[in-house]
């Protein structure tokens, strides 16, 4: 029962196709909250060798973070400099939720407004070769970072405000269109009032990976993690942390958010270890009561979901923003795996656990297959050697073929002594008005490295 539990939402992706640098990607989520507030995207670009991973934790419900993992990847790829206006950006291999039409209908035309309006970037991006490709990955993903969520305020505000939103816009996109509710929609529809409202109103922190050739980088918006699994030369597994996460714990993060108002609000701005004593995460998608001019929430938002929409001390919005924080790395043969989560499986394991854990997983899971000999001379030291590598991998065969299940597993039901399935049974039983007390949603990708395509990228190499 418990494994039917665990293994009900994993998938594995093998890539078939030569010259790229992920071989394979697991994934798997287990619901805490009812419904689950934890969203992921994958996708691979149409340039056939460069992937997307974004895990997107949501929080105040699962709107955001749903409508993130819909159209994040979208507008990210439409930023890139090789991204020439195609119809097909990407192959997305994670299904996203299915909206109503009327909202359907919305963000296609969104983006195609956006995809039209960023071109004049793309193209000039393409053209600079002046330009490092890593830099032009991480100006993509804070453009397409900055714009969706400035979109999903937009949206919201037209339906709530109708003409009236041009008078209280606070900021000016750094790109130019046609408002789309001048006349593609019209402005007073319920049902677009309330999908978008309860977007803007709900929150989603994101952390999405760009891997393409040799190159790895990180837009991190919240408090999820990825961390890099490599294997050292005295055979033991290390871990590389991408970036810090943005809560009040980085102290980094705290005194950008302190710069950024008077110094009269320092007692108020940071209450208990959260903004303005409500919101754990410093940055995130959504959240627009944390955003919006004061006004505008007294007069438009609070008629329409109470007064707990307007936080206590709130002087001088916004206090939040969604510009993520950039990390990137260069991979190397040793580099074996990437993994991104959110924070259920990180309050559960440290980075280092979980690279073990993978690391472990991967002997194992090749012990599970045939033992096949690589191509050329095969001395009898070189089997002997796969075979002890082999009887090594049999000895930590796991329960799961898919490492994000392995990992679910062991961050719920170990103990010092081993797995204990009693443990993990009374923790996938607890009924939904207690469970969230003992953890929270979880989400998690791994993907892994092909070795041999990083050897050839090595400089030098033939």
């Amino acid at each position: 029962m418990a494994t039917t539990i665990l293994q009900a939402n994993e998938k594995i992706y093998e890539v078939t196709k030569a010259g790229s640098v992920i071989k394979s990607i697991d994934w798997n989520q287990l619901a805490s909250n009812n419904p689950l507030e934890d969203s992921l995207a994958i996708a691979q670009l149409c340039d056939n060798r460069s992937y997307l991973l974004g895990v997107f934790d949501g929080h105040g419900g699962p709107a955001c973070a749903r409508v993130l993992a819909k159209r994040l990847l979208s507008y990210i790829a439409a930023s890139l400099p090789s991204q020439h206006v195609s119809s097909l950006l990407i192959d997305q291999m994670t299904p996203t939720t299915e909206f109503r039409p009327e909202v359907e209908s919305l963000y296609a035309h969104e983006f195609n407004q956006y995809h039209a309006s960023v071109s004049y970037l793309r193209d000039t991006l393409s053209n600079d070769e002046s330009q490092c490709s890593v830099d032009n990955t991480e100006r993509a993903l804070i453009t397409a970072f900055d714009a969706l969520d400035q979109q999903i305020s937009e949206e919201a505000l037209a339906f709530l405000l109708g003409p009236e939103m041009g008078d209280i816009l606070q900021r000016v996109p750094r790109w130019d269109w046609k408002p789309w509710w001048a006349d593609a929609f019209p402005s007073r529809d319920k049902v677009l009032q309330l999908s978008t409202l309860s977007t803007a109103m709900s929150g989603a922190v994101a952390s999405v990976a760009h891997v393409s050739s040799n190159n790895l980088v990180l837009a991190n918006t919240g408090d999820c993690q990825a961390v890099v699994g490599y294997l050292s030369e005295d055979g033991s597994w290390g871990a590389i942390k991408l970036g810090r996460e943005h809560t009040s714990e980085n102290a980094a993060e705290v005194e950008r958010l302190y710069s950024e108002h008077p110094r009269n609000e320092r007692d108020t701005v940071l209450r208990m270890d959260r903004l303005l004593g409500q919101l754990m995460p410093l940055r995130a998608f959504g959240d627009f009561r944390f955003k919006w001019p004061r006004h505008v929430l007294e007069k438009w938002v609070t008629p329409i979901l109470g007064e707990s929409a307007l936080p206590p001390n709130y002087k001088t919005p916004p206090y939040l923003s969604a510009r993520p924080e950039i990390v990137k790395h260069t991979l190397s043969p040793r580099d074996k795996f990437v993994v991104i989560a959110s924070d259920g499986l990180w309050d559960l394991l440290s980075p280092t656990q979980v690279v073990r854990l993978v690391g472990e997983h991967m002997s194992g899971r090749v012990a599970l297959g045939p033992l096949t000999l690589p191509p050329g001379d095969v001395t009898l030291e070189d089997i002997n050697n796969m075979l002890k590598q082999r009887r090594e991998g049999l000895s930590k065969r796991p329960l799961d073929t898919n490492a994000a299940t392995h990992l679910i597993r062991h961050a719920l039901a170990s103990t010092e002594t081993g797995l204990d399935p009693d443990r993990l049974s009374e923790l996938l039983s607890l009924p939904d008005d207690v469970v969230r007390l003992f953890r929270d949603d979880i989400t998690i990708i791994v993907a892994y490295f092909d070795t041999d395509y990083l050897l050839k990228s090595l400089p030098n190499s033939e």
